[in-house]
């Protein structure tokens, strides 16, 4: 398992979890510092930064892009891809499409959270298989978060979730296991991994708080257990409020990762 950290560049989130938000040249050199394998992009769009730029950073300071958010759709537009209205709906599906091929040019995964919205499932699915579809040309998996309950009424819970990508045979899409919505809507946040399985293909290492974990009441020990039962190889990223301030948040992720792996 690697490490990451959220790196954001949307004014709108200013209140979200996302750690470092300093122009991005400082803050791909603060996570390296600090010790973090990769980063994850939180942006605006697929024009906020030049590709190659991006990859002249990752060169620079030995960093890989862990997967690229497109919830500043949602933020900054109001898009969602269950929206009723086709209009509406369609140019979500655009800019979450222009995201997964700005991430596929990184070898980086899209990651579809709030954009999701609060529609219908029929919907959902026929988005997630467009997307799905999408990212395959890129040779990178597609990414869908279950959120809490108070963010969508689709998926709130990984299990229910995994059945769904099996019932509509969702080729190349994966889970996203946010540990924070996990500890409003699980039983048990290892059952929850072991029970989802293969289909998870990120995890977000957020305490029970949505802090830093070691600063809430998470017991991670047994969510590191299961995913090693289920093989899990990829990222634990960091999307997480920056408190006390940054640089805290990071290095107590980056600490308490250590002393469980």
């Amino acid at each position: 398992m690697r490490t990451a950290i959220t790196l954001s560049q949307v004014p709108e989130a200013l209140a979200g979890p996302f750690v470092l938000r300093t122009p991005l040249p400082e803050a791909f050199a603060t996570a390296a510092v600090i010790g973090f394998d990769a980063v994850e992009l939180f942006l605006p769009g697929p024009d906020f930064i030049a590709v190659d730029e991006v990859k002249s950073l990752t060169a620079t300071h030995g960093l890989s892009i862990a997967a690229v958010g497109t919830g500043a759709g949602m933020l900054r537009h109001g898009l969602s891809i269950t929206d009723a209205d086709e209009d509406m709906r369609d140019a979500a599906l655009d800019f979450v499409l222009s995201m997964i091929d700005f991430g596929g040019q990184l070898a980086a995964p899209a990651i579809l959270g709030s954009m999701q919205g609060r529609g219908s499932r029929d919907l959902l699915a026929a988005g997630l298989r467009l997307c799905g579809e999408r990212a395959a040309s890129h040779g990178v998996p597609f990414i869908y978060e279950p959120l809490n309950r108070y963010e969508t009424n689709l998926f709130n819970r990984l299990g229910d979730a995994a059945k769904f990508i099996e019932l509509h045979d969702l080729k190349n899409v994966v889970l996203l296991a946010d540990l924070f919505h996990m500890n409003i809507e699980e039983r048990d946040l290892a059952e929850a991994i072991r029970e989802a399985g293969r289909h998870i293909g990120h995890v977000h290492f957020a305490d029970s708080n949505r802090q830093a974990m070691g600063f809430g009441h998470t017991d991670a020990k047994p969510v590191i257990a299961a995913l090693r039962e289920i093989q899990y190889s990829g990222c634990l990223s960091a999307e997480i409020f920056p408190l006390p301030d940054p640089e805290t948040a990071a290095r107590q992720t980056i600490s308490s990762i250590r002393s469980l792996l």
